[in-house]
């Protein structure tokens, strides 16, 4: 077991700053500095256990060989992604036992620049083949770090914008570029015409400084990632913010640092070690984790990140199937400043970006504490060779409080349990934000999503003594513009079996009468979800609405159909842009809360496939359900993609780096179980510090 360490003060501090290395460079002086990758050669990969385990690296540079040895590949042509293929077959996935066969698939997105198309390869892992190779025109696919290296250097060069700089009095070397996808404003931006994004400009005072802090505000700069061509659109000289904002040990000290602490960082904090002497209580095989009746196995790829499969828990000597599939599908984060520089901002994250690729590698002490394991993972690079990234899921104990307790009024008996959870979890940092995404496993048979939301602030610039019409100020001559953040999570049900129904329930008052004559009579009111059409639905806080999934096959000891029900854990959180407007056009995930379709195979990505640069009418969750309207929801392989988010309304408190903001949702047994699964969780077993026993 590796023991834990303790730090304070200004050293811990400054371990913890280092423990994330900066992946993509902001300006030529750190790409020296950039860490080599650590590319993983064919022959040391651990053997695939199940059909849905992650890409290993011998997976991916066989997929690499087989792209390269194509006639219409070419040496030019930039290898976007390579992600696994989920069987089509589910009843094979859910019966496959070790010595069975493995069948493995990948599928490549490719973008040849030259000819300004994007082709979609599916390779065949087992029979080491190509089976398809479909060219798109009118797509964009995600974008890549290689792109923003090269951008860089174009940018740099680039006349009109050096002159736009000079007119404020900008020295190029002082300016650093950080990465912003380009959103859509009209059809000059479609797919088909061109493909690129709109970095913004900052100035670095110091090697280490926040450059967020001077942000270069009036300008929109377009780069065409195909021909790294540049256009400037220049509308206005913003005076450049003075204030610092810097956040390591030292700069924190600085009297024009915003916040400022003139005696550093605290020194009053006491250790606080977590020891399980034993070991953890969950075992890890593999990608596959057993812990407190739970069963489950962790995948991984470039474009989601962390997904979840084969949740199971077991129950009266037989294991219950709960889950097969589940992922955040896409991040949609609209801005809601309108002024020219800032009205384009609202980017799909995992589609535009892959958060896979955006994974940070986790440091004990500081991402996770305690008793930890980590689980690796392995992308690719625009070459298409397999990339190591160290420590990027963490998996962990916790505790949280009590379970359950009770005491006797009269005889004063009491009996209370501890909750301990399970934490599966990584962290990605896409540009300025950080995104924490944890999975929680209770022992009571609840299941709980959160994304922990910090980092920085894409923050504007403006005048000083104005005050922003759409954002926060947080120092002077800088304001952060409000903003919103969705999430959709994308949950592939087997309830007990694979045929699954959708129940809505509203908590209704009963009309006084008869049947209620004192009126404090309600009632919780199901109603079957029928078709896809049907399940387009939002969030009604008066009327308390949840959602079920249920399997009307399987009924519990009480005779009723077993169920696990969608519970809120933030408020709702709806679209504020005009829907008829370019940003409006592409919020269409955002428009419902639930949406509940049968399972097709194709059918992965709220957003869609390609969303980068797209308009939002042709691919994702609302094309899917209008699609398959008619079909029946009943008794189907169901399909739930739960959307939720927060308005990032912009405080002072949110600058330099804004501490962490959390929303999510629950999955709690409802008549799944009879009774409390928690009731054989043990008592704790009392234990005391010599110190702390000392003083009572």
């Amino acid at each position: 077991m590796e023991k834990p360490t303790v730090n304070d003060g200004d050293e811990a501090a400054k371990e913890q700053l280092a423990a994330h290395p900066p992946k993509l460079p902001t300006h030529p002086d750190e790409k020296e500095k950039i860490p080599e990758p650590h590319i993983v050669p064919d022959g040391v990969s651990p053997p695939i256990q199940h059909p849905l385990d992650p890409l290993n690296a011998d997976e991916i540079n066989l997929t690499t060989r087989l792209l390269k040895e194509s006639s219409k590949f070419q040496t030019y042509m930039r290898i976007i992604s390579i992600t696994p293929n989920e069987p089509d077959d589910k009843k094979y996935v859910m019966n496959y036992k070790p010595n069975d066969l493995l069948q493995r698939s990948a599928t490549a997105i490719v973008r040849d620049p030259k000819d300004r198309t994007t082709y979609k390869i599916i390779v065949n892992l087992t029979k080491k083949s190509i089976e398809s190779f479909t060219e798109f025109k009118n797509v964009q696919p995600s974008l890549t770090f290689d792109e923003m290296i090269a951008a860089d250097d174009a940018l740099r060069a680039n006349k009109p914008l050096l002159a736009a700089f000079a007119k404020r009095n900008i020295n190029i070397d002082d300016v650093v570029f950080y990465v912003f996808s380009s959103g859509y404003r009209d059809e000059r931006d479609s797919p088909s015409k061109r493909r690129i994004f709109r970095p913004y400009a900052a100035i670095r005072k110091s090697e280490n400084d926040n450059y967020y802090a001077h942000h270069i505000d009036g300008l929109v700069i377009t780069v065409d990632l195909d021909s790294f061509t540049v256009e400037v659109e220049d509308y206005m000289i913003v005076p450049i913010p003075p204030k610092t904002a810097n956040y390591d040990p030292e700069g924190i000290k600085s009297p024009d640092n915003v916040p400022y602490f003139p005696d550093g960082v605290r020194k009053d904090l006491k250790p606080y070690v977590i020891t399980q002497p034993e070991g953890p209580s969950f075992q890890l095989n593999g990608q596959e984790i057993l812990w407190q009746k739970w069963r489950l196995r962790v995948g991984f790829n470039v474009r989601e990140g962390l997904t979840i499969n084969m949740v199971e828990y077991y129950d009266q000597n037989r294991w219950r199937p709960l889950l097969y599939r589940a992922a955040m599908s896409e991040m949609w984060v609209p801005y809601g400043d309108s002024s020219p520089t800032h009205s384009f901002k609202n980017a799909f994250d995992v589609g535009e970006t892959g958060t896979g690729l955006l994974t940070n590698s986790l440091a004990l002490e500081c991402d996770c504490l305690g008793e930890i394991r980590y689980l690796d993972a392995i992308v690719n690079n625009n070459q298409g060779q397999a990339i190591l990234l160290k420590n990027a899921v963490c998996i962990h104990e916790e505790d949280v409080g009590i379970l359950w307790k009770h005491t006797e009024f009269v005889t004063q008996r009491s009996q209370c349990r501890r909750s301990r959870r399970l934490v599966i979890s990584s962290i990605l940092t896409v540009g300025n934000y950080e995104y924490g995404v944890f999975w929680y496993f209770f022992q009571d048979g609840t299941i709980q999503f959160e994304v922990k939301l910090t980092g920085v602030i894409a923050p504007g610039a403006i005048e000083n003594g104005k005050t922003p019409v759409s954002g926060g100020l947080v120092a002077e001559g800088l304001y952060g513009p409000h903003h919103q953040h969705f999430f959709n999570i994308r949950m592939d049900w087997m309830l007990d079996g694979i045929n699954n129904s959708l129940v809505e329930v509203n908590c209704e008052p009963l009309p006084r009468g008869p049947d209620n004559p004192e009126g404090n009579g309600w009632i919780a009111k199901e109603t079957v979800l029928k078709t896809v059409g049907e399940a387009r639905r939002q969030h009604d806080a008066i009327k308390g609405r949840f959602w079920k999934i249920i399997n009307p096959q399987v009924k519990n000891h009480v005779n009723q159909p077993v169920a696990y029900k969608l519970l809120p854990s933030s408020p709702a959180c709806y679209p504020l842009c005009d829907l008829n407007s370019p940003q409006g056009g592409r919020s269409a995930l955002a428009r419902y809360h639930l949406w509940g379709t049968r399972y097709h195979p194709e059918e992965f990505f709220a957003g869609g496939y390609f969303p980068n640069q797209a308009k939002g009418d042709d691919d994702g969750i609302a094309i899917y359900s209008e699609k398959h309207k008619d079909e029946s929801l009943v008794e189907c392989n169901l399909v739930t993609w739960y959307t939720f988010g927060i308005n990032h309304i912009v405080r002072s408190e949110d600058w330099p780096v804004m501490p962490v903001e959390v929303v999510g949702f629950r999955l709690q047994p409802s008549g799944f179980f009879a009774g409390s699964p928690a009731i054989d969780v043990p008592p704790p077993v009392p234990k005391c510090h010599e110190t702390a026993c000392g003083n009572h």
